[in-house]
């Protein structure tokens, strides 16, 4: 698995698909945080605080995870190369979590960056380092094992069609909706609004964000993240047959 791993990282930095990701996310994180006008604007806030950020960040990720996964099976079946990996001496597991673990690693890389703000916010802080360093050791957290259930189910949605158009389209319409989809339920009908909303990401990510690392949450993502690898793994054994 850690040569597939070492592949997809490679695949990733070999050509602009790596540095386009980091680069993208970084610069619509800073304008939306630094210099457009709007509830974003950390400057315009009063708070020095990083809710502008964790607010924004997962639905940049919502499209740009998908971006990043969508060739992870796609490319391998339009190239006709998925049989011949499948062939390799590793568990369709293996293959499964080399794919999931270098997309992972990638959007982690692009999130390190973003830890100077924290500092920038800290020293902008009256006085200066007044920030709830709880909540944002807590929402960053929060914000890893949301990556990991958008990249499950990006990995995922691969696997459905050799199109990655299409692949990108599922997985951005898969995340929308364990992100904000039960959310929108829940507002809908308000009687159960609060056993629907357990059920979504926002309600578990916005929990951490708090500071608290509760168990159930991390209990959540992590059902998340298995599921649909084990969704993943169903599909690439049928094509194995």
């Amino acid at each position: 698995m850690k040569a597939l791993l070492l592949r997809e990282i490679k695949s990733f930095f070999g050509s602009p698909i790596g540095y386009l990701v980091i680069a993208i996310f970084l610069i619509i994180n800073g304008l939306f945080l630094w210099v457009f006008e709007g509830d974003y604007n950390i400057l315009n806030s009063g708070f020095a605080d990083m809710t502008p950020f964790f607010t924004l960040a997962p639905w940049i990720l919502i499209f740009l995870i998908p971006a990043v996964t969508m060739r992870s099976f796609s490319d391998e079946r339009k190239q006709g190369t998925l049989e011949l990996l499948l062939t390799k001496p590793l568990s369709i597991w293996q293959i499964a979590n080399g794919k999931f673990l270098g997309a992972m690693l990638l959007i982690i890389i692009a999130i390190v960056p973003t830890f100077i703000y924290v500092e920038v916010i800290s020293n902008l802080g009256m006085p200066e380092g007044n920030i709830d360093m709880g909540s944002t050791i807590g929402s960053y957290f929060g914000l890893l094992f949301l990556i990991g259930a958008y990249t499950a189910i990006g990995i995922f949605t691969s696997t459905l069609s050799d199109n990655q158009i299409v692949a990108f389209i599922l997985a951005v319409f898969l995340c929308f909706f364990f992100y904000f989809g039960f959310e929108g339920f829940a507002s809908i009908i308000p009687s159960f609004s609060s056993f629907i909303s357990v059920l979504g990401m926002q309600n578990h990510f916005k929990s951490m964000s708090r500071g608290v690392i509760d168990t159930r949450d991390i209990i959540y993502f992590v059902s998340v993240v298995v599921a649909f690898l084990s969704f993943t793994v169903y599909q690439l054994k049928s094509f194995k047959l």
